[in-house]
């Protein structure tokens, strides 16, 4: 047993890890006792990594006592290679696509079975999305998800398609229509959502390649795509392109 953890052959490093892995979008901010339900630590190891954690800077405390992310752990995540290549590559052609559009502009990658959105634009007049940087979603929700899940590899595929949870009512639950819709996306280049992540809003997400490789998504978010999806197609497509060449 290493120190106190309730699990044999656990080192110090495990144990800060797990403390940090604790946190999600549902659990932003949490007390001592949440933490180390989270993390299956006891209270006074979580006690005393949480101390060292808050002055390192990893974590932050609030005026309620409960822990949340600090922003040191930010500050080292813009380090990581899809945020200071990919991010900053694309970043100009992301301003031109909202100066163009208006409407919420994402740009995304895959990590597992979820879609990371690594830049979002957006302006006052823009459809409410839930979507945020470092941000996570299903990948069968999101219009970026479903380019990243056409391109993804089977096993990939396969483990999304047998865990289609429902977000709203219109979200795409049966593996045979996603399937299909999947195989549109290779198709037609190109991948749309209507209210299956926010209701309200309708997305159109393009694929962004480096040589052969679908790298990333590109994507925007709008109130209806009646009349402007091939429109709103042609402005993503150009925008995807210049960000591969510069890739």
């Amino acid at each position: 047993m290493a120190g106190n953890t309730r699990q044999t052959g656990t080192s110090v490093t495990s144990r800060a890890l797990a403390i940090l892995d604790a946190f999600d979008e549902q659990h932003r901010s949490m007390s001592l006792s949440d933490i180390a339900a989270r993390a299956d630590l006891p209270l006074a190891t979580t006690h005393r990594l949480l101390g060292e954690l808050f002055r390192w800077g990893a974590l932050e405390r609030l005026p309620s006592g409960d822990y949340v992310i600090g922003r040191k752990i930010w500050d080292i995540g813009h380090l990581a290679p899809a945020e200071t290549g990919l991010r900053q590559v694309a970043e100009p052609f992301l301003h031109d696509l909202y100066g163009a559009t208006l409407a919420t502009v994402h740009l995304a990658v895959r990590e597992g079975l979820e879609v990371v959105y690594l830049d979002r634009l957006r302006g006052n007049q823009s459809v409410p999305v839930v979507s945020k940087v470092g941000g996570r979603l299903p990948l069968h929700t999101t219009g970026v998800g479903k380019v990243l899940l056409a391109h993804a590899p089977d096993e990939i595929q396969v483990a999304a398609l047998g865990a289609l949870t429902r977000i709203t009512p219109y979200t795409i639950t049966q593996p045979g229509v996603l399937r299909r819709q999947l195989r549109q996306v290779l198709d037609k280049g190109y991948a749309t959502t209507r209210e299956e992540m926010s209701l309200g809003a309708c997305s159109i997400a393009v694929p962004i390649h480096r040589r052969d490789e679908v790298v990333a998504s590109l994507g925007l978010v709008v109130a209806t795509l009646k009349g402007s999806e091939q429109k709103l197609y042609g402005a993503l497509r150009v925008a995807a392109q210049s960000i591969g060449r510069r890739l």
